[in-house]
């Protein structure tokens, strides 16, 4: 078996094209992420599909996390961080110098590994991005807008009678559903999971996965995550990270049971993580 980082840029769109018969959301080609001198992404190519939940799994350190934070340009947020390479969103170059970074992270929203509420209520969570983007025409829009966003994201039964609380007065589950209502709330297109459940009790974590099955399809997700069993069962597309390099992408199924890599196989059958 070779991994498919050494087979080319051909192989790996060429098999991308059987994937996902639908136009891609997102496609990132030859990506290079550089924090200084250090190469933290090798020459990484992908689709991101709509339809799909899209995982990125592998060992500590090997890049994941970094390219997801690249594909809504979290990574300016850096100074030494420098990235090269092609993304694009609906076919719009996200690195461009007409890109709005504000409305780029409105489109592609993103849940951090701790949950992060901010210190205000609950209603005003889910508001502040309506609120700054001008999504709401007054205040009976905004109810709305709170309301749709918390039912999306399974919360709303257990506030709708504690709106005025703070956020940072619910349960870690529920602090991590509010930030997934947060970024529902300004209408994104990509939701981008940066191991949202590895601060969570197994209860929380099982409603978590539950709410990334009820948003599928309506967003196009990516969840990077340390836990391979979660990425098997929340997920469609499976990306395998090692060292920077993209190794193998594919059917989750495919990936778990027969992956056409050496060092795909080697890691989920735990010979190293």
């Amino acid at each position: 078996m070779t991994d498919m980082s050494d087979t080319g840029m051909s192989d790996i769109a060429a098999g991308q094209r059987v994937l996902n018969e639908a136009a891609p959301k997102m496609i990132a080609r030859d990506v290079d992420v550089f924090y200084g001198d250090k190469k933290a992404i090798d020459n990484v190519s992908i689709d991101i599909a709509l339809e799909n939940v899209t995982a990125f799994i592998g060992p500590s350190g090997c890049g994941k996390s970094t390219f997801l934070r690249a594909l809504n340009r979290m990574n300016d947020t850096i100074a030494s961080a420098r990235v090269t390479g092609k993304i694009e969103l609906d076919g719009e170059d996200i690195y461009s110098s007409g890109m709005d970074v504000v409305q780029l992270r409105a489109r592609v929203g993103m849940v951090f590994q701790k949950p992060n509420p901010f210190p205000k209520s609950i209603y005003e969570n889910v508001a502040y991005g309506p609120r700054i983007h001008g999504l709401a025409s007054g205040k009976a829009d905004m109810d709305q807008i709170v309301e749709k966003s918390l039912k999306r994201a399974g919360l709303w039964e257990e506030v709708k009678d504690r709106l005025a609380e703070s956020g940072t007065a619910l349960s870690g589950g529920q602090q991590q559903r509010l930030c997934i209502a947060r970024a529902i709330a300004v209408d994104p297109e990509v939701i981008l999971m940066d191991e949202p459940c590895s601060a969570l009790d197994p209860i929380a974590t099982a409603k978590i996965e539950e709410l990334i099955h009820e948003l599928r399809g309506r967003y196009a997700i990516v969840i990077v995550t340390h836990n391979m069993q979660q990425a098997a069962r929340v997920s469609q597309r499976t990306a395998f990270f090692h060292l920077g390099n993209l190794v193998e992408y594919g059917d989750t199924s495919e990936i778990f049971t027969n992956p056409r890599a050496t060092r795909t196989k080697d890691y989920i059958t735990g010979r190293y993580g």
